[in-house]
């Protein structure tokens, strides 16, 4: 072995920490230079995670899951529309024109520079097979399309809808038909990894749990900002503020009440509320007794402290509902609130042959709303004051929705949105004779909606919105206890992230600083 004297390894070993020295700090230097430069940052930063109040169910817009918020949300992010709502008025996206030849006819001339993220042209084709598959399937909104006689891809870009009767609500209605590849549509597993049209794509999905999508940077519209854009479902509220706090996920709606004031202290987190589309109604089953009496569902409006309830559980992120619709939807007619009266209530509950009360159910689902739980037990225990014993049924989202389909439920507790901005999207899809969503029919009612529909006088149809909110309304077919604020968590290096009165969020021009 070798001997060194100790000088020299000193000196050896301190040439080599130089160099060792100078080669990390050089790397380094490398790394600080990339990652400074514009397209290295954006490449690493640009991923937004989200977490909506709901988990998403189903990618599946023509299905029975095509009506919930959750699947809007996701599917305004993967597909494209012919028309788009913004900022109150409907104008154009995939349909750049449309003209109406005579009343019962809608021509749409569509953009020839839209690909699926495929590779693949979207035409006119796509468009028809499209409303199709909804009508075909069990979809809540198929109602929306009652008058449609005939759909035709007159050529490649050229749509003709044709109707029995006119109607009014075209443009709306076709801001919520997603478009998806005709020849790939009806494929047994396509909803798992759908292809659209929109400015981002699906890289995986797990129910209830995790969306992960890509920005398309093939999009008409421009590639989106975002590489990555990850929709969490995080059930428990706490957690999901927590997550928000600690930056694991970077924006988040609907916030609770009793969460907005710890946010709002946070200076890395911008709280945002708006009016929105949403509310709060608990159905009643009308096709079974007790709730077929009018007398019995009047009797349990009058039995809750409406104004208490708001004021207590939802502060300034709510206010007492005065209709079956909320007041930021065209068709909204103020109604007389129901007054707080036991009594009454219980008088009510005699002459409809209830002097002691009964027993019956409300099923709501988890994560179903800001503090669903919370209103669902204060109702339940007003109730209990008059001798209606209530048994509360929470349930998994899918399984709610098949029971909410199927009519198998006493009452139902439930936040729901008009998506569209107009009543015909909450009153005509739901309380229609045909629609027959909660078992209540009612011809006078049905004329009025019909009506309303087939309309394209404004004024006109403000007028039947009123007669038909004043039937909702007094013959209690649910009740309806809050309008909500959409209120929302976003960090504060998130840009671009533009608010909506529905869930239905545009997530497209959005970046991170």
């Amino acid at each position: 072995m070798k001997y060194y004297p100790k000088n020299y390894l000193m000196r050896s070993i301190s040439v080599l920490f130089l160099v060792f020295i100078i080669i990390l700090t050089e790397g380094c230097a490398g790394i600080t230079d990339e990652s400074n430069s514009s397209d290295s940052s954006d490449e690493k930063s640009q991923k937004l995670t989200v977490s909506y109040n709901e988990g998403i169910n189903s990618l599946d817009p023509y299905g029975t899951s095509g009506g919930e918020e959750a699947t809007i949300l996701a599917a305004s992010q993967i597909y494209d529309t012919l028309t788009e709502l913004d900022e109150g008025e409907f104008k154009p996206s995939v349909a750049k024109e449309w003209e109406q030849p005579d009343k019962n006819t809608w021509v749409f001339k569509l953009r020839d520079d839209v690909t699926f993220h495929d590779g693949s042209s979207l035409t006119a084709k796509d468009v028809k097979a499209s409303l199709d598959k909804l009508l075909e399937g069990n979809s809540p909104l198929d109602v929306l399309w009652n008058t449609l006689d005939s759909v035709e891809a007159t050529d490649e870009h050229t749509l003709t809808i044709k109707t029995t009767k006119p109607l009014g609500t075209m443009l709306s209605n076709l801001s919520l038909l997603y478009i998806a590849p005709a020849d790939k549509i009806d494929d047994e597993d396509f909803f798992q990894h759908p292809i659209g049209s929109g400015p981002f794509q699906v890289e995986s999905f797990s129910p209830e749990q995790e969306l992960k999508l890509s920005g398309y940077e093939d999009y008409w519209g421009g590639a989106p900002k975002l590489h990555e854009l990850e929709f969490k479902n995080i059930p428990e509220t706490q957690s999901r503020m927590t997550s928000l706090e600690t930056g694991e996920i970077n924006a988040a709606w609907t916030i609770p009440n009793d969460q907005i004031s710890e946010l709002q202290e946070s200076s890395d987190i911008v709280v945002k509320s708006i009016p929105s589309y949403v509310f709060y109604f608990n159905w009643f089953n009308s096709s079974r007794k007790p709730f077929d009496d009018t007398k019995v569902r009047q009797a349990m409006w009058h039995a809750i402290d409406n104004e208490a309830i708001v004021n207590e559980l939802f502060g300034d992120s709510g206010e007492r509902a005065k209709a079956p619709i909320p007041s930021t939807a065209f068709g909204y007619s103020e109604q007389e609130p129901y007054d707080y009266d036991p009594e009454l209530a219980k008088e009510l509950l005699a002459d409809a042959g209830y002097p002691d009360g009964f027993e019956t159910s409300m099923m709501w689902s988890e994560g179903g709303g800001p503090q669903i739980r919370e209103l669902a037990e204060t109702m339940i225990s007003y109730w209990e004051e008059i001798g209606v014993k209530v048994e509360p049924i929470v349930l998994e989202r899918a399984e709610w929705i098949d029971k909410l389909n199927a009519l198998d439920w006493d009452m139902n507790l439930q936040t729901n949105a008009v998506k569209t901005g107009d009543a015909d999207y909450t009153l005509g899809r739901l309380y229609t004779s045909e629609a027959n969503r909660n078992g209540y029919k009612n011809e006078k009612l049905d004329k009025i909606l019909n009506g309303a529909k087939e309309s394209t006088d404004l004024d006109e149809r403000e007028e039947l919105y009123a007669k038909a909110n004043k039937i909702i309304w007094e013959d209690a077919v649910g009740i309806f206890p809050v309008e909500l604020n959409q209120v929302f968590g976003v960090r504060e290096n998130i840009k671009g992230f533009k608010t909506s009165p529905s869930a239905s969020i545009d997530l497209s021009e959005v970046s991170i600083e």
